[in-house]
């Protein structure tokens, strides 16, 4: 299948899921319409306004979930606009249904009822103070309000609590019995459908669940930058969430109290309006015996009743003994004065005395009261000459002011948290699927690329390309950037290994061709340098496989020690070849010479790593050159080492350097059988060998013997062409 294919198959599948997702959405915004609207038809005293909230929470994410939530109320305050403002517990509701959804909670009817009192709680004890702020501190007119009445009427609880205890009773049965539709529900939905639910925007090749959980833990900081962009969201919004607070307060509370004051004032003018400024002198005198007076003051209480707001209405003429009531009507709270008695002039209202003896026009006042802080206003009512005979009031209680100011500001408050958390989930959405999801898995797949093998390599820049990172910003051509440079890097990776492999091979070669060189001048050694090259290898590998020396027989050391063996031998460069073709025994003196090949061999050694930045294999070639013929008691040279003392790169030497020369064939004796050989290496343990270097090497008898034979079958045409020569 071509890619142009694979494309076109991936985009009608994504096409596929989302029209199943708004198909489904839809049907949890119509399930959130219908239910409430059913549970009223038949008078059950629920809410059920939020299943189908919960299902797309659940099943499609914390986007779907708010968006859901948000729309409900929108939805639904046409029918009733005072649900808007509950918006807020819509989208925490929705929140809370995708944690505990992501965390299991809704597998099993036993932990989904657990989640009962958490909902409840959002809904009740959220949803009541809401609902206290909302109503003025009264009660609301909602499913709740009934029992709360109630509640109140007994006497044993004020408004608050009352409201508080209905509501948390209501929304615990309501939010049961949502949790059970929802659980339901979402068992017949088939399960190989679920996971097409769950929104996603991803602008990469998709990543599991389990992926996701994994690279949040592989990707932990103390701050992540996840972390940061929804600090920075969420500090620019509260930034102008409080600006405009303080803005809408300001302007709100001079709209309402300038609202208030007109509504004051009119009634104060609808009051004056109603009385007859040539009879108050009648309306003294007769008080309420007289008809005419009754039917005033039945206007007068016609006012205050029909404005709610308005707290007290009455007609005072001032005096300069005090001030005379003409009409003070009773309220609930405060029984009215009656009619002609003087009663003292407030102290907020001196300053103002020479005024209302003067009949001036008094501007509204605004103060601390004997019932209270009121709003008040004054309007003079004057006879037929132009004379004020009294004036007609009209009071408001400040504190309705601020409860409509405290009302106002809730609902702000409200809509706005509401907007937040539904912007919030949007952003978060955006940014970790447009931004987070795509760095951290660049970031994963970095982590994991494997330098070690070509394989590994391989596998690793596929997996990077696989990504398909397909943002069409920044994060795109970082990812295309990150890409190539990683992919020609491994092709560089590439070269350098053939180069180094061509490198090394050269340099074992001219290794060779070196000890070739030495042995050519000693022609009683055959070829001694890869035979005790290969015995030397067997018996270090046969170590490492029983666990002897394992921290020093690493593969790094074995193939040191590989590279090296053919040099044990090099200081015979600097020895005669009289000496090193002599075919009888050598004279002490010549032998003396002879055994000076270990410091010659040390010197050239030395020479050529001080030539070399990286002396890698030469140090153990060195120690080979050395130390070949120290002996396990001591009794070597040069050094006359000890035990361990000698390096064991030597100590193995030293026996496939002896063995070899025991089945070899020199000028100056045949070559020992092979048991022979074996039993003299054998008798050497402990005092000339290693002892357990020999017991290695006699356990591999059977592959030391297929070693030797393999290069007396090579070597016999070679030995006969230099005997002849």
């Amino acid at each position: 299948m071509n890619t142009k294919q694979t494309g076109g198959t991936i985009d009608n599948k994504s096409r596929n899921y989302f029209a199943f997702q708004i198909l489904f959405f839809t049907a949890t915004v119509v399930i959130n319409f219908v239910l409430p609207r059913t549970a009223g038809a038949l008078g059950i005293p629920l809410y059920l306004d939020n299943v189908g909230t919960l299902l797309a929470a659940i099943l499609g994410g914390y986007l779907p979930g708010i968006f859901v939530g948000y729309l409900n109320n929108i939805i639904n305050m046409q029918g009733n606009p005072g649900n808007a403002y509950y918006v807020v517990l819509s989208t925490l509701i929705a929140a809370g249904g995708t944690y505990l959804g992501t965390k299991g909670f809704f597998d099993k009817i036993g932990k989904a009822l657990l989640t009962i009192p958490v909902f409840a709680f959002i809904g009740g004890v959220f949803g009541s103070i809401l609902t206290y702020l909302l109503y003025g501190f009264g009660m609301g007119e909602g499913i709740s309000a009934p029992f709360a009445r109630m509640l109140l009427e007994s006497g044993k609880l004020s408004v608050f609590w009352a409201q508080m205890a209905s509501d948390v009773a209501i929304d615990l049965i309501d939010k049961g019995i949502t949790v059970i539709l929802v659980f339901i529900i979402l068992k017949l939905i088939p399960d190989d459908l679920k996971p097409g639910l769950w929104l996603t925007g991803w602008r990469q090749a998709p990543m599991s669940r389990e992926a996701l959980a994994d690279a949040k833990k592989s990707m932990t900081r103390s701050f992540s930058l996840r972390s940061k962009i929804i600090t920075i969201i969420s500090v620019i919004m509260v930034c102008v969430a409080i600006v405009t607070t303080i803005i809408s307060y300001i302007l709100y509370q001079k709209f309402a109290m300038r609202q208030y004051t007109n509504n004051c004032t009119s009634a104060a003018k609808l009051a004056a309006a109603q009385l007859d400024p040539e009879k108050i002198d009648d309306y003294l005198a007769l008080g309420k015996t007289s008809p005419e007076y009754q039917a005033v003051e039945q206007k007068l209480y016609s006012i205050l009743e029909g404005d709610p707001d308005i707290e007290f209405i009455y007609v005072y003429r001032f005096l300069e003994e005090g001030v005379k009531v003409i009409f003070d009507l009773d309220t609930p709270e405060v029984p009215g004065v009656k009619a002609e008695e003087i009663i003292a002039l407030e102290a907020y209202l001196q300053p103002y005395k020479e005024d209302f003896l003067s009949g001036k026009e008094i501007i509204p006042l605004l103060d601390d009261t004997l019932y209270g802080a009121l709003l008040t206003v004054f309007v003079p009512v004057y006879d037929d000459a132009g004379k004020c005979v009294c004036y007609a009031a009209a009071d408001i209680r400040v504190e309705d002011i601020r409860n409509s100011t405290l009302n106002y500001m809730t609902k702000v408050f409200s809509l706005f948290m509401g907007f937040y958390i539904f912007i919030l989930a949007l952003c978060i959405w955006l940014v970790d699927y447009h931004l987070i999801y795509p760095i951290t898995a660049m970031t994963i797949s970095a982590r994991k690329f494997a330098y070690d093998t070509e394989e590994g390599r391989d596998e690793s820049v596929e997996r990077l390309q696989h990504l398909d990172i397909a943002t069409g910003d920044e994060i795109e051509n970082l990812y295309e950037s990150l890409s190539k440079t990683i992919a020609e890097t491994v092709g560089y990776l590439q070269d350098v290994k053939n180069k180094g492999e061509e490198i090394a091979h050269m340099q074992n070669g001219l290794i060779y061709v070196l000890a070739d060189m030495v042995e050519g001048r000693d022609k009683n050694t055959g070829d001694h340098v890869r035979k005790t090259a290969a015995y030397a290898r067997l018996i270090m590998q046969k170590m490492r496989e029983k666990g002897i020396h394992e921290d020093i027989l690493t593969d790094e050391y074995l193939e040191d020690i590989g590279n090296s063996a053919p040099l044990h031998d090099v200081g015979k460069i600097m020895v005669s070849d009289v000496i090193l073709n002599k075919p009888g025994r050598l004279t002490e003196e010549e032998f003396a010479i002879m055994k000076t090949h270990t410091t010659a061999g040390n010197k050239i050694i030395s020479s050529a790593m001080s030539l070399v930045s990286d002396s890698g294999y030469l140090k153990e070639a060195k120690n080979l050159a050395t130390y070949h013929h120290e002996r396990w008691d001591g009794s070597g040279y040069p050094s006359g080492l000890k035990g361990e003392a000698i390096p064991l790169s030597a100590r193995v030497m030293a026996v496939a350097d002896v063995f070899d020369a025991l089945v070899s064939k020199r000028s100056y004796k045949p070559p020992f059988p092979f048991e022979e050989a074996m039993k003299i290496i054998h008798d050497g343990a402990g005092t000339q060998f290693d002892p357990e270097v020999v017991a290695i090497f006699e356990e591999a008898a059977e592959e030391v013997r297929e070693i030797t034979q393999a290069h007396e079958s090579m070597l016999g045409p070679m030995t006969k062409l230099r005997e002849e020569e």
